[in-house]
């Protein structure tokens, strides 16, 4: 039960939270973050039912200080229901998450006010979303759609990717004009099928967005393996006004965590989200899984794009030496928790502690997948 005691501690810490923020920049800054510290994990209950829907796959969030609401993507591709992103509130403590309240569910919605198709009624126009943010300057959402890519004999769907302007009601505003090497080709060119818009952060006030791939573009080279083998992602940059891509910057990914068993089994490591945390710098999660280990190994590092070269011309990153990535710090390995860690896909600054400390607020995709965890993990930031 929800005890009044909590509620009222909850209550001054949420006040407290939007205080605090309206006296710091409009973006979040955190950018000389030394530590964090779990305070606490919270699981969504399986399959829980909120209005009419089925809440699962949360593959992205971020969170409103002003209003107090998180915004969740669901990676449903209008199977179960409908495209459509969760609001909610979470009701945290200094010693970790005590409930969560959805408020509120709402569609994407095309520009023609119509709801996604899936699969079975429309196979070229299915949403893949991924990742959300809200921008308190205009008022409005950003979300990204992995798009599609199926190359078969007899069966080619080529989806592009796209980053999308939506109203908090899910009402479509705009496109930002995604550059020709995010265009999905039938050969061995381009994104890779699942492996395209993952993460996206706001940055200078709001005035840039940037998105990352997951995995690298064909061009850029081979998927992460068990053994290094100098794998870059991109990083792009947007101008929010234009809506138009003016850098983009090359990111190392770590190997593999683990070999999958068995040795022939699926395996993966790429970049789920990313998070501006001011001048020039993010913190990036890299998630690796592996057949075999239903944990997923999740690592955040402190990324700096100050003194990476713009790739934005250069068209093949493995037929290039001539560029700088951008630089990167491990901050925490999920594995060292000693906790059962799911497949994380977003993250968040979240309010901020009595001690004056923020939080961030990590959130788990579960696939719809009775074996995984639609998990909440709240840690406190040191600076």
């Amino acid at each position: 039960m929800f005890r009044s005691s909590v509620f009222l501690l909850c209550s001054s810490l949420l006040v407290l939270s939007c205080s605090n923020l309206k006296k710091i920049a409009v973006a979040p800054q955190a950018e000389n973050i030394s530590a964090v510290k779990l305070l606490g994990e919270y699981d969504i209950p399986y399959n829980l039912n909120y209005k009419n829907t089925t809440v699962g796959g949360l593959s992205g969030i971020d969170y409103d200080a002003k209003n107090n609401v998180y915004y969740m993507i669901c990676d449903d591709r209008s199977d179960i229901n409908p495209a459509r992103f969760y609001k909610a509130r979470i009701f945290i403590t200094p010693n970790g998450i005590d409930s969560i309240q959805f408020v509120g569910v709402e569609h994407m919605l095309q520009p023609d006010n119509t709801v996604y198709p899936n699969k079975k009624t429309d196979r070229s126009h299915v949403p893949d979303p991924e990742a959300v943010r809200y921008n308190p300057v205009s008022k409005q959402l950003v979300w990204s759609s992995e798009g599609e890519r199926i190359v078969r004999e007899k069966d080619t769907v080529l989806e592009n990717p796209s980053v999308i302007l939506i109203t908090t009601d899910g009402k479509f505003k705009n496109n930002f004009e995604l550059p020709a090497n995010l265009t999905m080709h039938a050969t061995e060119k381009g994104p890779r099928q699942n492996g395209v818009l993952e993460g996206m952060s706001f940055a200078n006030n709001y005035k840039t967005l940037f998105v990352n791939v997951e995995e690298p573009l064909y061009e850029d080279g081979p998927r992460a393996d068990i053994t290094d083998n100098n794998t870059y992602i991109r990083i792009l940059k947007f101008d929010v006004a234009t809506k138009k891509n003016t850098a983009q910057y090359a990111y190392k990914l770590e190997p593999i965590a683990y070999a999958p068993d068995p040795v022939t089994g699926f395996k993966i490591n790429g970049v789920p989200d990313i998070l501006n945390i001011g001048n020039n710098k993010f913190l990036v999660i890299e998630r690796s899984f592996s057949t075999g280990r239903l944990a997923c190994t999740i690592k955040v590092f402190i990324t700096d794009l100050s003194v990476a070269t713009n790739i934005k011309e250069v068209a093949s990153l493995k037929e290039s030496n001539s560029f700088v990535p951008a630089t990167k710090k491990l901050l925490l390995n999920m594995d060292d928790l000693g906790i059962y860690i799911d497949n994380i896909e977003g993250v968040t600054f979240g309010p901020t502690l009595p001690n004056g400390h923020k939080t961030l607020i990590f959130i788990a995709d579960n696939n719809f997948d009775t074996k995984e965890k639609a998990q909440l993990l709240l840690f406190e930031v040191t600076e």
